[in-house]
């Protein structure tokens, strides 16, 4: 069995990983009766005996003494990691897995970056070596942040660039949280847009999150819950909307929509936790889904969704498959069915068989506009063990163009700024911070804009197999 660590860096990178630490442990409770250590807890937890003084591992397949997270918590305010150790699930994080400062990044990307990405490079590099020599097979980093503020954006993008010098044979799937065009925080198109080009540089797959797609699936989980219709009640135990859902108590402001995100983490790492008949290694996503090493951010859509959240009649299981592939179910506004597949992967749970899921391939295939050259560019996984009180889910991870809209949005929203250089003093007076690493990072954008559109510009193209070499006997 293999292993994964969990990095957590700034504010919402924290808060979503906490969602995720709660929900993982609430699932393991569910199927491990016994109280035993099994391999499917040591994927993301080590079992510590709290008796032996340099607090070892005991072994897999004993009684479960005191788990402990595989995680780093980095933050440069002390805020939401405190809250988390003064919590239900400060049992599971000990000093060598955590980092914080007081003063914050004051929502610049360059003090995250730069500032505090040197001051504390050694101590990072420290942690994150720490919990890799407690794997035994480690086989992936996941880095949950976001792009709006200055540490999950700067010191978030300086941790991947540091995991890829450090561990480079090790796979990197980052979670990333998009502000949304409302967002408060002003400088966030610079943030962002100076984070994406070194989440194009030093990630394996890019998992995009919009901020605006969480709000309106919360929404819309409320307004179903309020139409009237007989049982279509918010369930108290739900893992999507409730944060009564695991451990912890009342409900935070943005638990709701931290579930969701923690719930898409819960379904992709399902396969390195669980048996299942179809297993998908996390090592294979990124081979199988990232055709060109620059383009490899994925479309992320769940369902159930809104049936996990509010008592409606369950789905069927093609119903579930057409919803996956529907606009309400995507964690990103886009439209992927007008725009170019370049790979697809369904990660499904439960009581599914593996001739439901060629079936509904075949079903939905003819809809869906693959490239040329990859017209089999399907990845599939099935995992036996379904979520806590679901008799089946799925996610679908699409490598498509349809990001490319999200991406110049972003890139109109920076040059807005940018134009009047607006703001630009306070990263200038960073030290290390250039006025050049302004235009490599919007050039950076703009060269992944073209190539998703030089791809879209292939669609509908039928391009002929090239003629084999024929060999002379």
């Amino acid at each position: 069995m293999t292993q994964s660590v969990v990095v957590q860096v700034g504010q919402c990178g924290n808060q979503v990983g906490c969602r995720f630490w709660d929900l993982a442990l609430r699932e393991h409770a569910h199927i491990n009766k016994k109280g035993l250590y099994d391999e499917a807890l040591g994927s993301f937890f080590r079992n510590v005996d709290s008796r032996d003084c340099d607090g070892g591992a005991s072994v897999v397949g004993g009684r479960i003494q005191h788990l402990k997270a595989r995680a780093v918590l980095v933050d440069m305010e002390e805020g939401v990691v405190n809250e988390i150790l003064q919590g239900p699930l400060r049992e599971m994080f000990d000093s060598t897995q955590l980092l914080t400062d007081v003063s914050g990044s004051g929502n610049n990307w360059a003090v995250g970056h730069m500032t505090y990405g040197s001051a504390y490079r050694e101590q990072i590099v420290d942690k994150l070596r720490k919990a890799s020599e407690h794997c035994d097979c480690l086989q992936c980093f996941f880095l949950i942040h976001s792009l709006g503020g200055g540490t999950g954006s700067g010191l978030g993008t300086r941790v991947l660039s540091l995991l890829e010098e450090e561990f480079p044979e090790v796979c990197r799937i980052v979670t990333s949280i998009y502000p949304s065009a409302e967002d408060d925080v002003i400088t966030s198109p610079y943030n962002s847009v100076l984070a994406m080009r070194e989440l194009t540089e030093h990630a394996d797959c890019v998992l995009p999150v919009e901020n605006q797609s969480l709000v309106d699936i919360v929404n819309k989980i409320k307004r179903m819950s309020h139409d009237g219709k007989p049982g279509s009640v918010i369930k108290s135990e739900s893992t999507v909307i409730s944060g009564q859902g695991g451990l912890s108590g009342a409900e935070k402001p943005f638990d709701a929509m931290n579930n969701i995100v923690a719930n898409l983490l819960l379904n992709i790492t399902s396969s390195a936790r669980f048996e299942g008949s179809l297993n998908m290694d996390l090592n294979e996503i990124a081979m199988n889904l990232v055709p060109f090493p620059r383009l490899h951010y994925l479309v992320p859509s769940l369902t159930p969704l809104y049936t996990l959240a509010v008592n409606v009649p369950t789905r069927r299981l093609d119903q579930m498959f057409s919803d996956a592939f529907g606009k309400d179910h995507q964690l990103i506004r886009a439209e992927p069915k007008h725009s170019l597949y370049l790979a697809c992967a369904l990660m499904v749970r439960g009581n599914v068989q593996v001739s439901d899921l060629r079936r509904n391939i075949e079903r939905l295939k003819p809809s869906l506009p693959f490239v040329s050259w990859n017209q089999e560019g399907w990845k599939t996984g099935l995992c036996s063990v379904p979520p806590v009180g679901h008799s089946h889910s799925l996610l679908a991870l699409a490598n498509n163009t349809c990001v490319k809209p999200t991406f110049m949005e972003l890139r109109e929203r920076f040059t807005k700024l940018y134009r009047k250089k607006a703001h630009l003093h306070h990263y200038l007076q960073v030290e290390g911070m250039e006025q050049s690493l302004f235009s490599e990072a919007i050039s950076s954008l703009s060269s992944l804009i073209e190539e998703y559109h030089q791809l879209d510009a292939t669609r509908g193209r039928f391009m002929p197999d090239a003629p084999r070499l024929s060999i002379a006997v």
